[in-house]
């Protein structure tokens, strides 16, 4: 059965989720804000004892994401070796959990972004979405049903892609520069991520559409520090999440800063933009997951406790803390968990944040099944 009838099935749970009346029931308060948690970790294969393996049994985390180039030492690779490897290494994962639920992930896009090299054995040729852009629907659909078929078969369930910012900046070297846009058109990129939606679904992999509220306008990049679209953003960079509201298996949030939206907070922590913006005047109601925490646009201007206390109260559903741009500054689960059970035990973050964001994880994994 198919993730898109299975959305169809589910319908009922979306309205008593949206509506409040489903708890997180006797779930330990330790689960349920790991189910908040996506981590990055270092190994080629996992088993019983190894700590990735602890953290998915101990927090029931969301999920891991999965990277091939290693920060730690180059010579050898972080997570994916081999099709035969990652295959494996997927299924250790799987066995880490009581479901075998877990959100497996990678950034596999096409071009640039793909995770699945040919020199690990994976096809690794697939197009950037500029040049799917001007392909046929047909053409689309084969290229990215080929995509989910790869993905799925080494047990990758979990794609944080499409992008749909729009190619609107000249300047802007991290999407347009790297042809990683389908469009300057807000319904041809809409059009081309649903279809990409479609195919990774039908495959059985879901998706996230990327970078909310709009990182085509930029001119800086937010891996290396902070980045303000105020005077470059436009409004019509909204419109590929208005129209795939209903579509979207998750949204990721950018790092990047709006005054125009919110003037004191960057898109991931602000609960304008997520909870105001995305939900209430977009009509998303679905997973909210935040681009990896660790980049230098939030890690230089804030500490992991703000960082943690500001993205619950925007009212993100899944934290990414890929553990892969910074050696130095690595963070365990535990610590994540910690620091957030503090924050609730000081009621600087609310149990309804973090029931609500519960609800709609374990809503997502769902659709896996």
């Amino acid at each position: 059965m198919t993730i898109l009838r299975n959305k169809m099935m589910i319908l009922a749970l979306v309205v008593l989720v949206s509506n409040g009346l489903l708890s997180a029931g006797e779930i330990s308060l330790d689960k349920k804000i790991g189910s908040m948690l996506m981590v990055g970790f270092h190994g080629t294969s996992v088993n019983n004892s190894s700590q990735i393996c602890d953290d998915i049994k101990n927090y029931n985390l969301a999920g891991v994401i999965l990277f091939d180039y290693n920060p730690v030492d180059k010579t050898k690779p972080k997570n994916i070796q081999t099709k035969a490897q990652v295959a494996t290494l997927t299924k250790q994962l799987q066995n880490c959990t009581t479901k075998n639920d877990l959100l497996i992930s990678v950034d596999q896009e096409g071009g640039k972004v793909q995770r699945l090299k040919s020199v690990y054995g994976f096809y690794g040729n697939f197009p950037t979405a500029k040049a799917v852009g001007e392909m046929s629907d047909s053409e689309t659909l084969k290229t990215y049903i080929a995509m989910g078929k790869e993905l799925k078969s080494v047990g990758i369930n979990y794609d944080l892609a499409p992008v749909v910012d729009l190619e609107i900046n000249p300047k802007n070297h991290v999407i347009n520069g790297l042809n990683r846009a389908y469009s300057s058109d807000a319904k041809v990129v809409s059009h081309k991520a649903g279809l990409f939606i479609k195919a990774m679904n039908d495959t059985g992999v879901l998706t996230s559409l990327k970078h909310f509220p709009g990182h085509g306008s930029s001119e800086g990049d937010t891996h290396k520090g902070y980045v303000d679209v105020t005077k470059t953003w436009n409004k019509i960079e909204l419109e590929p999440y208005r129209l795939l509201a209903n579509k979207a298996d998750s949204v990721m949030v950018a790092h990047v800063f709006n005054s125009k939206i919110d003037p004191s907070y960057p898109a991931s922590l602000s609960s304008k933009t997520v909870n105001n913006l995305l939900r209430n005047k977009l009509g998303y109601n679905g997973v909210v997951i935040t681009d990896d925490l660790q980049m230098g646009a939030i890690s230089q201007k804030y500490t992991l406790r703000e960082t943690l206390k500001l993205a619950i109260k925007a009212g993100d559903d899944i934290l990414l803390f890929g553990n892969q741009l910074d050696p130095k500054r690595t963070v365990a689960t535990h610590v994540l968990v910690n620091t957030i059970k503090d924050l609730v035990a000081k009621k600087e973050i609310s149990i309804a944040d973090i029931d609500k964001a519960y609800n709609r994880v374990q809503k997502l994994k769902s659709e896996l099944k």
